[in-house]
């Protein structure tokens, strides 16, 4: 068709453009081919466009068949008229070959493409059936294989579950009989330890027995250590109190002796002289005993107060080593 439609053009550019040359004033005769080039694209555009249009199986109404009609009786004027001018009939014929075998063409091109696309249409819908008829067939195998599949593993199942109840009841028997062999052994070896326990009271009551006598003895000499003992703490806390007594005598002796010497000491007042250092010493000692002060002591030995109170210090450094010798 595409073949067709290129011969008419060109044939169609090489008929009209002496015309047009004719017709055209002489400075725009370089323009007389334009002419038919625009009428023949007019017709490759609308073969072109009922091309695409028939493949998608459309239609463009009324428009585009006028074009069609207007331009192929535009290009079938353009190239008889010439011969029509000058009466030459043969010419006209020979010159309309060529627009009318385009409109035709362009027409029956047509015609063909919606054709093909119907049978194209038809073939596809027919495909897609197939197709789906195939799909629905490879399903109904599918579903078919898994019924199948499924069947079989229920049996399998099934047979699975007979075999696992026989064993179930085989076990379940095998261990009534072991329970009732153990129940057996367990009443015999009841018996036994019965009869063992028998004896082993009657040994551990004879045990009581004599373990009872033995916590009465125990508890009778527990008893009488008990009362050896109170005896003990009564003698030990008479004599404890027979010391404090005699402390507190003694204490109290001594505190009168104290306070005889602390007397004796305030009336005898100061010496005439001073007192030897020997003298000194025991008085100082005397007076640190009966609890005079630094100052008196001073006074009562003619020495000095810091004389007085190292001896005072002294005494007091000695006292805690004599206290810890007569602990000792």
């Amino acid at each position: 068709m595409w073949l067709i439609v290129g011969g008419a053009m060109l044939f169609s550019v090489l008929t009209v453009t002496p015309l047009m040359t004719v017709h055209t004033p002489a400075a725009w005769q370089w323009t007389a081919p334009i002419l038919p080039v625009v009428v023949d694209s007019a017709v490759v555009i609308v073969v072109r466009l009922d091309s695409v249009l028939a493949r998608l199986g459309g239609r463009g109404g009324a428009w585009p068949v006028a074009l069609r009609w207007m331009t192929g009786a535009m290009t079938l004027l353009l190239n008889i008229g010439a011969s029509a001018l000058v009466g030459d009939l043969v010419g006209v014929a020979v010159h309309s070959v060529a627009p009318l075998l385009l409109i035709v063409t362009a027409e029956a091109g047509l015609a063909y493409r919606r054709a093909l696309a119907a049978a194209v249409k038809a073939l596809e819908a027919e495909q897609e059936t197939a197709r789906l008829a195939r799909e629905r067939a490879a399903e109904e195998r599918e579903e078919a294989r898994q019924k199948r599949v499924r069947e079989r593993r229920d049996h399998e199942a099934a047979l699975a579950r007979e075999q696992r109840e026989h064993e179930t009841r085989l076990i379940r028997e095998e261990n009534e009989r072991q329970d009732r062999i153990r129940r057996e052994e367990r009443e015999r070896a009841e018996a036994a330890l019965k009869a063992e326990r028998e004896d082993r009271e009657r040994r551990e009551r004879e045990r009581e027995q004599q373990r009872l006598e033995r916590e009465r003895a125990e508890r009778q000499a527990a008893q009488k250590r008990e009362l050896d003992a109170r005896q003990k703490q009564e003698r030990e806390r008479q004599e404890r109190a027979e010391k404090v007594e005699r402390e507190r005598i003694e204490r109290e002796r001594e505190q009168e002796r104290l306070e005889h010497e602390r007397a004796a000491l305030l009336a005898a007042g100061p010496p005439p002289q001073k007192l030897s250092e020997t003298d000194a010493r025991a008085l100082v000692k005397t007076a640190f005993a009966a609890g005079l002060a630094v100052r008196v002591a001073a006074e009562l030995t003619g020495w000095s107060v810091g004389w007085a109170s190292n001896r005072y210090q002294e005494l007091r450094d000695a006292a805690p080593a004599a206290l810890e010798g007569a602990a000792s």
